[in-house]
């Protein structure tokens, strides 16, 4: 008798492509290179510390979570140094490295492990990280080095970030000016600062084709459109959207956080009404929140809703129309009323 093959769908990601996990995250660590290195150079041997730790914290804890629940060994996929990696990104050069452990805990074992691991978390495990030290450790997660760009012009070891300036509606100083918002010569989060970095990093990606540009675009676009309308009493519109666009993590998570396979949309359409969300929640938090930055929260907000947009943005069958369908609804109501009626 012939044997009977079963093909079985899941839930997103789905992905057609000739790569393995490896090569996709190995692309993505390649891409964060340039951020990392602009990072290591401004904050120096701290950030490089705290690196180290994330990463080698992030794979000892996926080994030994699933070395104890008899699961396959998942470290060679590279999932886990990306996590450690980003988490990195998202930290103060100054954090304790104890913090950074405490976050690999929980991004790894609560946040991706216990949901089954790679692509069956709903959030994403650096964000979550990130948010969750923010609440439990708001003093090292709000303390911002002065970068080696401004250690001449700056007499101080720490100095606010201007998001910081831009949420109590106060002057930014001369040193905050374009450029150096633009190259990283600002404090920050350690792979934050250079948005010229991130974007050679998220060209890559897109040269890879490990993303499109959906998100990225809808997401930024959304933010720069907001903030160019709103504005700031104190600030001309185009320099209030440019400073909000330029400062904070906006370009990061972008390009490397919103755009995780597990907890984005699958469906096009979908990954842009899911930018555009992330934008606007982004905006919502920078102006009416009290925390300065709001990226980290807008994309964990929007990743609970991926599930929700791919479903209500889902292409319609080959073949069928929108009227077919209605009817096809109609009839199955129509069912399901007669069989509650001869039922009863």
């Amino acid at each position: 008798m012939e044997e009977k093959k079963i093909f079985k769908v899941t839930s997103n990601p789905i992905v057609r492509t000739p790569r393995g996990t490896d090569r996709i995250m190995l692309d993505v660590l390649i891409g964060l290179v340039p951020a990392l290195a602009v990072g290591i150079w401004q904050f120096g041997l701290n950030a490089a510390v705290l690196l180290a730790v994330n990463v080698a914290a992030c794979v000892f804890f996926e080994w030994i979570y699933r070395r104890l629940m008899k699961k396959n060994n998942t470290i060679g996929d590279l999932s886990a140094v990306v996590t450690g990696v980003l988490l990195t990104c998202v930290m103060p050069s100054n954090a304790p490295w104890w913090v950074g452990l405490i976050g690999c805990f929980f991004g790894i074992v609560v946040v991706k492990q216990l949901y089954g691991g790679i692509g069956k978390n709903f959030l994403n495990p650096a964000l979550a990280a990130r948010a969750f030290l923010s609440a439990a450790y708001a003093v090292y997660m709000t303390s911002w080095a002065v970068p080696a760009a401004m250690s001449g012009t700056v007499d101080a070891v720490t100095m606010a970030t201007p998001l910081s300036y831009l949420h109590n509606g106060d002057a930014l100083p001369e040193y905050y000016n374009y450029l150096n918002m633009f190259l990283g010569g600002i404090p920050g989060s350690i792979g934050e600062t250079s948005t010229l970095a991130i974007l050679i990093g998220g060209a890559w990606l897109l040269l890879r084709k490990v993303i499109n540009w959906r998100i990225p675009v809808s997401f930024i676009g959304t933010v720069a459109v907001l903030t160019l309308i709103f504005g700031c009493e104190g600030y001309g519109n185009l320099d209030w959207m440019l400073y909000n666009v330029l400062s904070g993590g906006l370009f990061l998570g972008a390009f490397f956080m919103a755009t995780d396979y597990s907890t984005s949309p699958v469906n096009l359409r979908g990954q842009i009404l899911y930018g555009i969300g992330c934008g606007a929640v982004t905006v919502l938090i920078r102006y009416f929140g009290s925390y300065p930055e709001g990226v980290s929260y807008a994309i964990l907000v929007m990743n609970c809703c991926a599930w929700a947009i791919d479903r209500a943005m889902r292409p319609l069958q080959f073949g069928i129309s929108r009227a077919d369908v209605k009817a096809k609804k109609a009839a199955a109501r129509e069912a399901k009323k007669n069989a509650k009626e001869g039922a009863a």
